[in-house]
């Protein structure tokens, strides 16, 4: 256990009261017994808890950033099959991220820490026990799947700020037809986003929630300006509701026909695959043990119903499959905008709101990225562990420099190989699934007795079947973004990511081996009838 006060005395400072003082203010004794009950999971508060259920489910929004999200891999769906795989690959997803969701709201109701999952699997693998064998499973259980954690939420923010560099570069190839983007060029443009989150995230610390506001409220007219500028316009044409809604087309990436509509379920599975990073942030929440659930429960429905009203419009006005196909760097949307608009000054404003809403998802996917190198280097998990660790003004500045330098060194990446940058790009996914599927399916396996005590839980029937959909659906994931999106494969089209994954799980059994078990990995078993006891509510 951590060097903390004892549970007594944070709780006496917030109860005693000095003559002549007033009472401290609701917010503030609210904020003392959460800090309260973090301590009883070994931490000593850091962060200010400024964030309520609303602003922290419109951050989970900004990350899954619904127009970006579908918008910037939409031709990957396209391939594996056009409409029919958009449109019914989209409600697919939602059952099947529904259930991910919901296993990781019971895990984030039982341990509410920024720790997240790597936390979650060592009180989970040692079972509660002191045991010296117990715990030294669990040490190494737990070091492993935060390394492959904070790999993932390094990744994954890679992705978007390199995927918003390339709608930017598609863009401009809209406006000015026959402009190209050189590899230094694409490079400089992404260094200039990163450099750009990395001040909103630091400058803005303070009014991150009213961010997150913004955030939402700009993917809300994005995607409406989206489906009217589309609906009214349809330059391209309209197709009737049996194209639009059944139309396959399983020729077009080359695998058996059948299979292709797998393809098309990766963008919005790519769109919900890091809404787990929000649980970083339970330690700046008011009550996490219910509002982190409660925005992990509420984003799906509430992404998917966006996620609609983004893809019917499209579906229903596609322009010619072999126009989106030579799309300029892939980016099939601005090419559907200017094609279906019929006007780039129009299709040019349209994707402003589109980057505005790729901004929003960098800024929040970048802050709960810092927040998990704080976490993990506050157990002492990594190399310099004391500086990743460090607050200037109540914010993990190091870890958000960290996050910012490793993006853009991974970033160089891009100028010897367009392959490799995408291998980044599924670890991003493949990471954060492999860091949800461990402490689900130990939960499971050891009969969900810590998250039948979470003050929210999905109950001993729902529960047990929406683990195993979480956990067959991941594993399916693991499979297929590790694979290329088309066949046949050659040195351009193949996907890495297998290759990446296992150098970047050797890196982390090389430091665990050579430093981590020498770092006393300061986590200790919680006894199940010890943690605090809370009204639990289930589905």
């Amino acid at each position: 256990m951590l060097d903390n006060p004892s549970v007594a005395s944070v709780a006496m400072k917030e109860t005693d009261e000095k003559a002549g003082e007033p009472l401290a203010t609701l917010p503030t004794r609210r904020a003392s017994i959460e800090d309260v009950r973090l301590n009883e999971l070994g931490y000593v508060a850091s962060f200010q808890r400024t964030r309520s259920f609303t602003t922290i489910l419109f951050m989970t929004l900004a990350i899954a950033a619904v127009p970006y999200g579908l918008g910037g891999p939409l031709l990957v769906g396209i391939i594996g099959g056009g409409p029919l795989s958009l449109f019914v690959g989209l409600l697919v997803v939602l059952v099947l991220d529904g259930a991910v969701a919901l296993s990781l709201a019971e895990l984030a109701s039982r341990y509410p820490t920024s720790a997240g999952p790597y936390y979650w699997t060592y009180q989970l693998a040692s079972g509660g026990s002191a045991n010296l064998n117990s715990r030294s499973r669990a040490v190494m259980y737990s070091y492993m799947n935060g390394w492959i954690w904070l790999i993932g939420n390094w990744t994954i923010a890679l992705s978007v700020n390199f995927g918003f560099a390339s709608l930017i570069a598609g863009t401009i190839a809209i406006y000015i037809p026959g402009w190209t983007a050189s590899e230094w060029q694409l490079l400089l443009i992404f260094y200039c986003i990163c450099l750009l989150t990395f001040a909103i995230c630091f400058l803005s610390d303070r009014f991150l929630p009213m961010v997150d506001t913004a955030a939402a409220t700009t993917t809300l007219v994005t995607v409406i300006a989206i489906a009217i500028a589309l609906s009214v316009t349809a330059k391209a044409g309209r197709h009737d509701a049996a194209y639009a809604l059944g139309h396959y087309d399983g020729s077009l990436s080359g695998y058996p026909t059948g299979f292709s509509f797998f393809i098309g379920l990766l963008p919005p599975a790519y769109t919900f695959s890091a809404i787990g990073m929000i649980t970083s942030m339970a330690e700046e929440c008011r009550h996490p043990e219910k509002e982190v659930p409660q925005a992990l429960m509420s984003v799906i429905p509430i992404g998917g119903v966006a996620s609609l009203f983004f893809l019917l419009p499209i579906c229903f006005t596609l322009p010619p499959v072999e126009g989106i196909l030579a799309a300029p760097y892939g980016q099939a949307l601005p090419y559907i905008l200017h094609t279906v608009m019929g006007t780039r000054a129009g299709a040019v404003i349209i994707m402003a709101f589109v980057f505005g809403v790729t901004l929003f998802c960098s800024v929040s996917i970048t802050v709960t990225a810092s927040r998990c190198t704080f976490a993990f280097s506050r157990d002492k998990a990594v190399p310099f562990w004391s500086l990743w660790s460090s607050m200037y003004h109540r914010q993990p500045f190091a870890a958000l420099v960290l996050v910012t330098v490793v993006e853009m060194l991974l970033g160089l990446i891009n100028l010897g190989s367009s392959s490799a940058f995408t291998a980044f790009v599924s670890v991003g996914v493949v990471a954060l699934a492999l860091g949800y599927i461990i402490p689900i399916a130990t939960s499971l396996f050891n009969g969900r007795r810590e998250v039948s005590v979470a003050p929210w839980n999905a109950g001993p029937w729902l529960g047990p079947v929406v683990n195993v959909v979480a956990i067959l659906w991941i594993s399916f994931e693991l499979v297929l973004f590790s694979m290329p999106t088309s066949l046949p494969v050659n040195e351009v089209t193949i996907n890495y990511a297998s290759v990446v994954l296992t150098g970047f799980a050797g890196m982390g059994f090389i430091f665990y081996y050579t430093y981590g078990r020498k770092s006393k990995f300061p986590l200790s078993p919680i006894p199940i009838d010890s943690i605090w006891h809370s009204t639990s509510y289930n589905c």
